[in-house]
This record gives C-alpha cells, sequence and structure tokens, in this order.
C-alpha cells in the first residue's frame, strides 16, 4: 500500500481545510431545526426594543427561582484552596439573580436556547478555552458531559460497515457507543507511554479496503490518565500522531477528562496572588494538546467539569471547527437541546468577576491535582508493601500487571498455527477466577483488563510474533480517589488474596 502524500501547503498557516467527506450520510441529510434558526435571527437583530412573540417561552415572571446561592470553597488560600477547604470549611458565595446584576441571569438562563448553550456560559467556556489551548479557528458548544459530547461526534461521522481506531484498552462507556448502528472498533497496539504510533500507522497501510471496507478516518483518544492504563502521551508522540493524521487524513477525537490531573509534573511558582502571573505559571505546568497543534481542523476537543468539579455536574464542551460545530449544533437541536441551564449558571458566576473567576478556578485546578497527587504517592507506597514483595504483581501507574504464568494452573500455547488472534494462554480465566475471588473471599473489587479489551480482527494485525490480546489481558485497573483508609486496606486484601490464589 503507498502511503498517502500530504500537501503541507494546505495546512499551513492555521488555514483549515475541507474535511467535508468524512461526515455521515446522517450528518449531511440533517437539516437545522428552523425554529432554532429564528431565535438565531431574533438574537442578532440590532433592534433594541425588539418585541418578540414567536417563541413559546413562558415568562420570566412566572419561573420559580427569585436567586440561587452557591455556596463553595474559598480561594483565598492562593496556594492549596482543596486542602484549605477540607481543613477549615471556609466558603465563599456568589448568586444568580432574576433580576439583579450577575454574569447570567435567572430570566434569560431558562429561556429555550440553542445548541451551543446560553451565550454567556459559552462565552466564558470559550475564553478559558483560547486561554489554556490557543486552538486556532475553532467554536464551543456545550454537551451534558463528554459522555453525550461523544456520542455526537460518532453520529456525525460513523456509519454502518467504518471502523474507528482507539487503544487497545479503552473504556467500554464510550467504545459502546457506536457499535449499534454498525461501526466497529479497531485497537492499536500500546505500551507505557500509550499508544504507539509506529503501530497506528502499521494498521492504516495493511488495511485492505476490499476485504474491510473503507480505511478507518476517526481516531478516538485520552492522551492524559488514559483509562484503564493511566499512561499519557508524551509531546514526541503527540506530534507524531498528529502527522500520521494529516498524512492519512484522519479526524483526531480528543477526550480529556483527566487533562488537569496529570501527576509527577513539576510545579512553578504557583503561588502568586497576580492573577496574570499565576495563570501563565500554571499554564507552563501542561502539556500541549492535540487542539494547540491543530492547523488543519481536524480535532475535536472534550472537556469536562466531571472530573474536577463533580459527575453530577453533567456538563462539558465540545471544541472544533466551524463546520463539525454547525454539524454537532443540528444534530443537538433537534434531540438533547443544551444542556440544563443550572449548571450553565454556576459556571458562568463561577468563572465571572463575582465569582472564582478563571486565575480561581485555576488555583482550584492545581490544588486539586496536588491532593490527587498525595492520593496516588499513598497508594503507590502501600502497594509496595503489601504487594510487590508476593512478587505476583507489578505496577504501571494504577494499571497492576498480574504475573499469571506463574500460577500452578497456568496453560501455554493452548492451541498452535490458525489465526493470529486465537488465545494460547488460559490468561483471561485465571483473570476471571482472581477478580470473582478477590471480591467474594477478600471483599475488595478491580476492574479486570477483558472488561478493556477491543476485540482483535486477523486482518488487521500482523501474524509473526503478535501476541493475541486476551493473552495480554493481565491487567488489574485500581483507583485512588478513595480515602486512606480505603486504599491501605484495598491494597493489603490484594496482596493477600494473591498469595492465596498463587499458592492453592
Amino acid at each position: 500500500m503507498e502511503t498517502p502524500q500530504i500537501d503541507n501547503n494546505a495546512t499551513s498557516n492555521n488555514r483549515v481545510i475541507d474535511l467535508s467527506h468524512h461526515l455521515s450520510d446522517e450528518a449531511r441529510i440533517r437539516v437545522a431545526n428552523p425554529l432554532k434558526d429564528i431565535m438565531r435571527v431574533i438574537s442578532e437583530c440590532p433592534v433594541t426594543d425588539l418585541i418578540t412573540m414567536a417563541n413559546g417561552d413562558p415568562h420570566h415572571s412566572l419561573y420559580p427561582f427569585q436567586q440561587i446561592m452557591y455556596e463553595v470553597p474559598s480561594i483565598q488560600d492562593p496556594s492549596d484552596p482543596v486542602t484549605s477547604w477540607n481543613n477549615s470549611g471556609r466558603t465563599q458565595i456568589f448568586h444568580s439573580y432574576r433580576d439583579q446584576e450577575c454574569a447570567l441571569p435567572i430570566r434569560n438562563a431558562f429561556q429555550y436556547s440553542r445548541a451551543a448553550g446560553l451565550v454567556p456560559c459559552k462565552d466564558a467556556l470559550t475564553n478559558f478555552t483560547n486561554l489554556i489551548f490557543a486552538p486556532p479557528n475553532h467554536h464551543v458548544m456545550l454537551t451534558f458531559g463528554n459522555s453525550d459530547g461523544l456520542t455526537k461526534v460518532f453520529r456525525i461521522f460513523g456509519q454502518k460497515g467504518d471502523h474507528f481506531l482507539t487503544d487497545e484498552f479503552s473504556y467500554p462507556g464510550i467504545t459502546n457507543c457506536p457499535l449499534p448502528y454498525g461501526v466497529k472498533w479497531v485497537g492499536i497496539k500500546m505500551d507505557s507511554g500509550g499508544i504507539i504510533p509506529e503501530e497506528l500507522e502499521k494498521v492504516l497501510i495493511r488495511w485492505d479496503e476490499a476485504k474491510l471496507g473503507r480505511r478507518p478516518r476517526l481516531l478516538y483518544l485520552v492522551p492524559v490518565g488514559q483509562n484503564p492504563t493511566g499512561s499519557t502521551l508524551s509531546v514526541d508522540r503527540r506530534k507524531k500522531i498528529y502527522a500520521i493524521a494529516q498524512i492519512w487524513d484522519l479526524i483526531i477525537v480528543e477526550d480529556d477528562p483527566y487533562y488537569f490531573l496529570r501527576y509527577n509534573v513539576p510545579q512553578t511558582n504557583c503561588a502568586s496572588a497576580d492573577p496574570d502571573e499565576f495563570i501563565e505559571n500554571f499554564r507552563s505546568t501542561l502539556i500541549p494538546t492535540f487542539l494547540s497543534m491543530d492547523v488543519d481542523g481536524r480535532v475535536l476537543r472534550l472537556d469536562t467539569f466531571s472530573k474536577v468539579l463533580a459527575p453530577g455536574m453533567r456538563l462539558g464542551w465540545i471544541t472544533s471547527n466551524k463546520l463539525f460545530h454547525l454539524k454537532l449544533g443540528e444534530y443537538t437541536d433537534s434531540s438533547t437541546q443544551p444542556p440544563h441551564a443550572f449548571g450553565q449558571m454556576f459556571v458562568t458566576e463561577m468563572l465571572s468577576e463575582h465569582g472564582w473567576k478563571i486565575d480561581g478556578f485555576c488555583r482550584w485546578l492545581r490544588s486539586l491535582c496536588l491532593d490527587y497527587q498525595n492520593r496516588l504517592d499513598f497508594l503507590l507506597d502501600v502497594f509496595q508493601r503489601e504487594v510487590e514483595p508476593t512478587g505476583y504483581a507489578k505496577r504501571m501507574f494504577v494499571w497492576i500487571e498480574v504475573f499469571f504464568e506463574k500460577h500452578p494452573r497456568f496453560v501455554r500455547e493452548r492451541c498452535s498455527g490458525g489465526s493470529p488472534v486465537v488465545a494460547r494462554t488460559n490468561t483471561e480465566c485465571l483473570l476471571k477466577e482472581l477478580i470473582e475471588r478477590l471480591m467474594s473471599i477478600h471483599g475488595v473489587v478491580f476492574m479486570p483488563a477483558s472488561t478493556f479489551a477491543i476485540p482483535e480482527n486477523a486482518l488487521w494485525v500482523e501474524s509473526d510474533g503478535h501476541v493475541p490480546l486476551s493473552d495480554r489481558t493481565r491487567f488489574l485497573r485500581a483507583t485512588f480517589a478513595g480515602t486512606e483508609d480505603i486504599i491501605e486496606k484495598g491494597m493489603i486484601r490484594l496482596g493477600k488474596g494473591l498469595r492465596e490464589f498463587f499458592q492453592e
């Protein structure tokens, strides 16, 4: 297969190229909601005393909310507001009002709105996105969190018979989304640094369209704290992957819920009281994103408040080029509608002059990361004390590798010849048994690697030297989000469970 060549002149100077050929048939035939289009015209009308009798909004005087008060952690301790919040309970208060001045009044927030979200909230998140990621030629649209956003993204690009690319171990709550409408996944080999660019290119080169259908044109990644392995793509790998995406004309879907929770990062002077200086120092600790290097418009980035505020917020945003932004809007305006007003009001006030402001939110993010770093360090210390001495497991981040070949019932080369993706060991069986015993006998639960494994196909893997993925599902995924007491008990029970399992 001849490798396609890219016209470097077509993608220079941050000029978005025509990527409309990536759209699914559904996205092409979907039309704008005409009622929402009228709302757009109304919002852009220059008449100051415009009277509209077009929409069916109840009058704001009938909304049963006069004001909403948010009592949140104080960020007056600029160095570590999370610890201060946990130790002292110190808070600050900001409000949403119906009739008084605030960033997003109740009278406006609870009206029907368009897909991208309420303008003040969208503008606040656009400012934050531009400040942190500096994306060229991109637009922001609000979502009900990344699961909602990804479901929509997959619909506008995928259709029956298509294949999407992703890490060979991926979160099934997301990879399940496009399966009902006939999209299959191709898992790309990983190592401790995440997806391997050279393996990605091998799959694209080897792809046989006569047997498999059209070559994959979408790559889905979680670049920071990949779920489940915890790996983070280096800047070098990101550049290589983006170059491959340009050569093979791939769309990159950058799902980054853990972006601000990257660990073991050298900290600069982030205690500065000057907002601009603090934000600049904070930005210097962040790793460049695919979005920030996207000169073509081929990256859709998904951010969420789920990991940095609360999962039940159900609020996030997609940053994409104008065409994809419009198509996502057409989908939203005729399906879920934009996210709830409560979350949008809170975020708008939080980022406004009345709340934390952007620098205060960044201080919260940095402090939250330090708190999780302490929990991670504690887990690793207990793991080293309670589990590693067994000799039956080691860790890679919180992706725990179990040495099943040391088990007395381990079987190797159960079959010879045939398909390169057929299991040659009983690793999966032993993994399942270990998980069940840890839960039922020792009272501790881990997530087995098999839950995240993307099914393989012999048509896109190399037969020489390939180890079937089912023989590499020798991992347990752990979490360090709990208290130190929970973490310690969990690691002690894991160590005891491994000893009993291997020494039966």
